[in-house]
């Protein structure tokens, strides 16, 4: 039975601008209608943050928490495997730092195991903007925000992936793959955009499925709000976010292809490019005639966001091209 099951939520973070974010998901995360959760905090690089955050989960009752620091191999990878010793749930779920559960995510994610063949659960991230809307932000790109609102099946249907801003797997997962160094040790300030190859919950998800031979699904109910701030709208952010996701998606292709007879393991990135060469473009041009500022900031963002992408991906599969172009994006 899915309600008998304990739900581990492990969370990941390294500085202390993300404090109020973090209290705000804690909050989150007491409020959950599912009451078998534990919750692992890893922490690395800052021993301040670290107090402070045990400090607010034990004045605010965070029930069956544990803070842990990371003195070991920096990165996301590394930090998400130091949660998952420590687990002890049939379920290890994984939540970025800035995100706000809704109330009934934790139900809504353990629901979804409801047979063996499932060994893996997401859902959507809802755009949360902390500054100002931003109404023109295509959906197509929200991926560039860490949202997901451009991809929504409304029911639960198998997927390549799960997306780590909100996802979960059986503990027997564990057993067979870990999170890989490779994808998740990138480096910089957050508010400076990624810096090195990005993905290590795809990569994860792709081995997991190859080796396990079961499924990962999309859950419209797993649902969470990921917050926006003004800095993930800058030209720099998003120039950095677009050109190591090209330039991961090339290793993908190199790397699993070969694993993926039926489907290229790039399926789901030609989908949304051709929602955006056949969809989004047409409806800017057009827009141009009624609404030309809107239309003209949707187009520069299109275009910017493409031709990064672009060359992260020969940047990838052309190594000399890649020594010479990848020092501008770090």
């Amino acid at each position: 039975m899915t309600e008998q099951l304990l739900l581990s939520i492990v969370i990941t973070s390294y500085t202390t601008d993300r404090l109020k974010d973090i209290f705000e998901l804690l909050d989150s995360i007491k409020a959950q209608a599912y009451p078998r959760i534990e919750t692992n905090f890893v922490v690395e690089r800052s021993a301040e943050l670290l107090d402070k955050v045990k400090a607010y989960a034990m004045a605010n009752n965070i029930p069956n928490f544990k803070a842990l620091f990371n003195d070991g191999e920096s990165g996301l990878s590394a930090a998400r495997n130091v949660g998952i010793k420590q687990a002890q749930g049939d379920i290890m779920a994984f939540v970025d730092d800035d995100v706000v559960l809704f109330s009934d995510w934790a139900e809504q994610m353990v629901k979804a195991y409801n047979d063996d063949s499932i060994i893996g659960v997401t859902g959507p991230a809802f755009p949360l903007w902390k500054e100002e809307s931003i109404p023109w932000f295509p959906k197509e790109f929200y991926w560039i925000i860490s949202c997901t609102a451009w991809y929504d099946p409304k029911e639960i249907e198998a997927v390549r992936n799960a997306w780590g801003h909100s996802m979960s797997f059986r503990k027997e997962a564990f057993e067979c793959c870990k999170f890989a160094d490779t994808f998740g040790r990138t480096k910089g300030a957050h508010k400076a955009g990624k810096q090195g190859p990005v993905g290590d919950d795809t990569e994860f998800c792709i081995n997991l499925r190859n080796k396990s031979g079961k499924s990962i699904v999309y859950n419209p109910g797993v649902k969470v709000y990921h917050k926006v701030y003004s800095y993930r709208l800058t030209s720099n952010f998003i120039r950095r976010q677009a050109y190591w996701q090209g330039y991961t998606k090339a290793t993908f292709k190199k790397l699993y292809d070969k694993y993926n007879k039926n489907e290229g393991v790039l399926e789901t990135e030609y989908r949304l490019l051709r929602r955006i060469l056949f969809g989004l473009f047409p409806s800017i041009a057009l827009g141009f005639f009624k609404h030309p500022i809107i239309s003209w900031k949707r187009f520069h963002l299109a275009t910017s966001v493409l031709f990064h992408l672009t060359l992260g991906y020969l940047s990838a599969i052309l190594p000399k091209l890649g020594i010479l172009i990848n020092k501008a994006y770090d």
